[in-house]
């Protein structure tokens, strides 16, 4: 539940800007009174059809009453949407709250010449939340039978929809609470939509370079000289009013003037006229633009106006924006061939898609991939990453045939939530690498708005862990991984041989690659490879060959040292070879040598006289480095043991009760008003936790001894006696704790000796509990983080939680695989496994209380924390002993049930 509305007021979260079916942009936004005469134009260039279709009889006009009616609402009871592009509004969206104040009725009306554009989806999507915002669960609606289209857009939503047939019309009613279908209708539709705007992007049909300069050096002169010299398939047209002819063709003054479509729009004017360009590009139909101009976040408060500004406007009208201050996109397929970026020439073509944040980082990551030999699909470069992000190209990638394998560099992650949903979707199919620098943290970059994180830095890490993410630190160490990913089969196993010429060096490999997890089954040291090409290399093909053919070898590292008569070709020939026959990945490290990637025929560690006419593309990864190698190889591991995991299914355990929850939550929060978080008395926290199946330990507070003594009584004897205060009550060095009173004396006297000596700290409250077998204590949490949404964290309760930090952490939602590796994450976790003969505890038991809490915060963001401290984990079971439930009126989730693009 969030703050409702107030009478002609809503909130600013109901205006968002939405990616349409066909891949275009579009703003939605609550009906207004001075929408009136855009309602009335809306209305009047309707066909006769769709007039009647929306009132069940034709009228030409709307009558000044009818229009007071429909742009007049309060927000609350009455609320109206409208979708606009340019301005112009294109679709009507409205609820009406019944005499049933949980149900209200709905209609639609969408724009004749933009029906098919999933208009009405969307429309549905943020209506169905802003009711669920003002207490509505239920919509009705009443639709003609021929009016198939809008019959449609109910029964695809995954509502599950009833009907009825009376008197000519179909009446509909469904309950708006988002199901497990309708997330997924949504997520599948928002997948379509964002990965056909990108590909409006990639695969452009035609490109205007605007601002192209007949000038050497200048950005518009390279942004337009590498397009043609790239080859691309569609027309090319020069933009600039002062040049008659630009690179050998046709310069136009103004892109009005262009004689055909233009798809793409690539701008290089000072950022001062970029607004007009914009607008132009506006009034073209020019899909999306790549803003190479800078001067915008990147120029303090002023820069983010502009930037701000520069994305409202395009997106307004229909364009998607890459930029500003980008490097470019680069499209390596034969169909497209483009190269509207700063690189000199098309890249290498490959399965590797990447994406890069920054621009400077980008010329880094392109080089790098260049200089490996790595081919790449895609390639695109955010800039300032005002609005195309690497989810968007996420998306893209899914279903992109050329990308096999995708590289981002992310110097921030805007919605983690909607990252960690896609990249594990992404990575079940190809792996996803991503370099992120340790300082990043969760804070958008400049020019978006600041939302800080209330998580631990390591709960982002364990997001990309679960969602199989390959993590890495540097752009080399992304193209080391991706080196692997892009030409090598995934290994079947940790299991590994190292072979080298040295043995000194075979060792130090096989030390390396133990200490990343990898099993070093054999090491062959002694491969002689100074007999001669004819002798060396057979014999190197002999032994690979034999020892790769061990089921339990998965993979191999040959580390060499140059030897003469040998050349890199012919020994990377040969391990792709043996790499080929076996299906199992090989990689190389020739150490000695600058960089592996660049050679020409000679011995191995030859420089090339001239890298860029001779260099060959090596046939198995190759690095400089046995560590890079090493490393690189154990990441690719960790991810195939990911990927051949059972992942299981979202957990979903019996006996949870989320619309009681949501009951009781709707209700705590009207009675505490705008209270930013309330912290629930015992009974109440009980109750709620109780609709998800957990249950806390009672315990009674009490005055006076006798009163403790009648509370055993109640319990059940013996009891524990503790202090209520945060601070004491699992301590037990310090007095705040007394365990196992077996009677009522007992009771009585610790009851007496625990306040004398709790005098120092304030003669805190106290309470007794019934006792409860003897286990492991351990602790839950789960927050609700501005950014990451619900994070839940488990460790052992004491000294590893509190001063070694061993905690682990997770981001709903959990598979099973998930909630099983959670509970035995954290370093300490093996003292719930037989450590030092004790009993293994009910690992079941804190699986399934896990799951719980997980759906319980997945469900309620208004819960904004829960505190289980401690759990008694025992051989059989697990005990709650205290729990802290607090309450507050939810924020917005960055991942939320309405379609909206990020601001």
């Amino acid at each position: 539940m969030v703050d409702q509305p107030a009478d002609g007021v809503y909130p600013e979260y109901w205006e968002a800007d939405v990616v349409l079916r066909d891949g275009g942009t579009a703003h939605v936004r609550p009906i207004h009174p001075s929408d009136a005469d855009a309602v009335q134009a809306f209305h009047v260039g309707q066909s006769q059809k769709s007039i009647y279709m929306r009132f069940f009889a034709f009228k030409s006009k709307l009558s000044a009453k009818e229009l007071k009616r429909f742009t007049e609402v309060d927000y609350k009871d009455r609320v109206a949407l409208v979708i606009t592009i340019g301005g112009e509004i294109l679709g009507i969206g409205r609820y009406d709250r019944l005499d049933d104040p949980a149900e209200a009725e709905v209609a639609f009306n969408i724009a004749d010449a933009h029906q098919g554009r999933g208009i009405g989806s969307i429309l549905l999507e943020h209506l169905a939340a802003a009711a669920r915002e003002n207490g509505i669960r239920k919509f009705s609606a009443e639709v003609l039978p021929e009016n198939r289209k809008m019959l449609m857009v109910f029964s695809d939503a995954g509502y599950d929809v009833k009907r009825h047939f009376d008197d000519g019309v179909v009446s509909l009613e469904f309950n708006i609470d988002p199901t497990d279908k309708s997330r997924a209708v949504m997520e599948s539709r928002e997948h379509r939509a964002e990965a056909r705007s990108i590909q409006e992007l990639l695969a452009p049909s035609s490109v205007a370079v605007i601002g192209a300069s007949r000038q050497w050096g200048k950005v518009g002169y390279q942004l337009l000289e590498h397009v043609i010299e790239g080859g691309f398939s569609g027309p090319v047209y020069a933009i600039n009013p002062e040049a008659l002819e630009l690179a050998g063709m046709l310069s136009f003054a103004r892109l009005s003037e262009v004689p055909g479509q233009v798809t793409l729009a690539i701008i290089a004017v000072p950022y001062d006229e970029v607004p007009k360009v914009v607008q132009e590009c506006a009034a073209a139909g020019v899909k999306g633009i790549v803003v190479a101009t800078a001067g915008y976040a990147d120029d303090g408060e002023r820069g983010l106006a502009r930037q701000r500004e520069l994305v409202r406007q395009a997106r307004a009208n229909g364009m998607r924006v890459i930029g500003p201050a980008s490097l470019g996109i680069v499209n390596t397929n034969p169909a497209v061939s483009l190269n509207a970026s700063m690189a000199p020439a098309l890249a290498r073509r490959g399965g590797l898609g990447l994406f890069s944040q920054s621009a400077a980082i980008g010329v880094s990551l392109y080089a790098a991939s260049s200089r490996r030999r790595v081919g790449i699909s895609t390639f695109l470069s955010a800039g300032n990453r005002a609005d195309v992000s690497g989810n968007d190209m996420m998306q893209y990638w899914e279903d992109d045939a050329d990308t096999t394998a995708v590289g981002l560099y992310l110097e921030s992650i805007g919605n983690p939530r909607k990252f960690s949903r896609l990249a594990r979707r992404l990575a079940r199919t190809k792996p996803v690498i991503v370099a992120k620098s340790n300082a990043m943290g969760l804070n958008l970059p400049p020019g978006h708005a600041v939302r800080t994180t209330l998580a631990p830095p390591e709960a982002l890490d364990a997001m990309m862990r679960q969602a199989g993410v390959i993590r890495v630190e540097t752009i080399e160490e992304l193209m080391d991984v991706a080196q692997i990913v892009s030409s090598q089969p995934l290994p079947g196993g940790p299991g590994i041989a190292v072979f080298s010429n040295s043995r000194a060096l075979g060792k130090v490999v096989a030390d390396s690659a133990a200490r990343q997890g990898l099993g070093v089954e054999r090491i062959i040291g002694d491969l002689d490879l100074d007999v001669g090409m004819s002798r060396a290399l057979p014999a190197l093909r002999r032994s690979l060959q034999e020892i790769l053919t061990a089921d339990t070898v998965h993979a191999a590292v040959v580390a060499l040292l140059p030897a003469q008569g040998l050349t890199v070709e012919k020994i990377a020939g040969v391990l792709a070879e043996c790499s080929a026959a076996a299906g199992k990945p090989v990689v190389a490290a020739f150490s000695g040598i600058l960089d592996p990637s660049i050679y020409v025929e000679g011995m191995v560690g030859a420089e090339p006289e001239h890298p860029h006419d001779s260099v060959l593309a090596l046939p198995v990864p190759c690095y400089s480095n046995p560590g890079a190698a090493v490393a690189a190889l154990a990441a690719v591991v960790r991810y195939a043991q990911w990927l051949d995991r059972d992942q299981g299914l979202f957990v979903e355990p019996e006996g949870c009760h989320p619309d009681a929850t949501r009951e009781d939550l709707e209700q705590l929060l009207r009675k505490v008003g705008g209270e930013q978080l309330v912290r629930l008395d015992q009974d109440t926290a009980a109750r709620l936790l109780g609709h998800y199946g957990i249950r806390v330990v009672p315990s009674v507070g009490f005055e006076t001894a006798e009163e403790a003594v009648a509370a055993a009584g109640q319990l059940g004897w013996p009891v524990a006696l503790k202090t209520t205060d945060p601070a004491l009550r699992h301590r037990l060095d310090l007095g705040g704790v007394r365990l196992d009173i077996q009677d009522a004396d007992s009771l009585r006297l610790n009851v007496s000796q625990m306040r004398k000596s709790l005098e120092r700290y304030g003669s805190p409250s106290l309470e007794v509990q019934t006792m409860m077998p003897v286990g492991q204590a351990c602790t839950f949490r789960a927050i609700e983080d501005p950014l990451l949404g619900p994070v839940i964290s488990f460790g052992l309760a004491g000294d590893a939680v509190n001063l070694l930090d061993d905690w682990a952490h997770r981001v709903p939602p959990l598979s099973g695989s998930d909630v099983h590796d959670f509970i035995r994450a954290p370093r300490a976790s093996r003292k719930l496994f037989g450590y030092q003969g004790l009993p293994a505890v009910d690992a079941t038991a804190l699986e399934d209380l896990a799951a719980r809490l997980t759906r319980l915060k997945d469900n309620h963001p208004e819960v904004a924390l829960v505190e289980f401290n401690p759990v008694l984990a025992g051989p059989d079971g697990a005990s709650i002993l205290a729990a802290d439930v607090r309450i507050a009126n939810a924020a917005q989730r960055t991942d939320s049930a309405r379609r909206a693009m990020r601001s």
